[in-house]
């Protein structure tokens, strides 16, 4: 990492953080989001009344509805063709030879 004081600063520095409740951590995103998203943790930081609406309006947003198992089947219980009766049946075929 470098010298024993820089490590020591950056445990410090972490130290500090955790007693005040921050966590840092790496995010991927669009190089043009990158403003937007540190401003957005900048005002998720401060705590302040304004910080619990932009938190609760983005929980909203993204967490509007849980993910549920089953999805895949659901939908094609509300298939149009559920109840046609479909012979899907293939006809068996053998090789067949291929010039190369």
């Amino acid at each position: 990492m470098g010298s024993s004081s820089q490590t020591r600063a950056l445990k410090n520095y972490r130290k500090r953080l955790k007693q005040r409740g921050m966590a840092r951590f790496e995010v991927l995103g669009l190089q043009a989001d990158r403003d937007l998203i540190r401003s957005l943790a900048r005002r998720l930081a401060d705590n302040s009344p304004e910080a619990q609406e932009i938190r609760a309006s983005v929980h909203r947003k993204i967490v509007a509805e849980p993910l549920k198992k089953g999805g895949i089947l659901a939908a094609l219980r509300r298939s149009p063709l559920v109840g046609a009766d479909l012979n899907l049946a293939r006809p068996r075929i053998d090789a067949r030879m291929v010039d190369v």
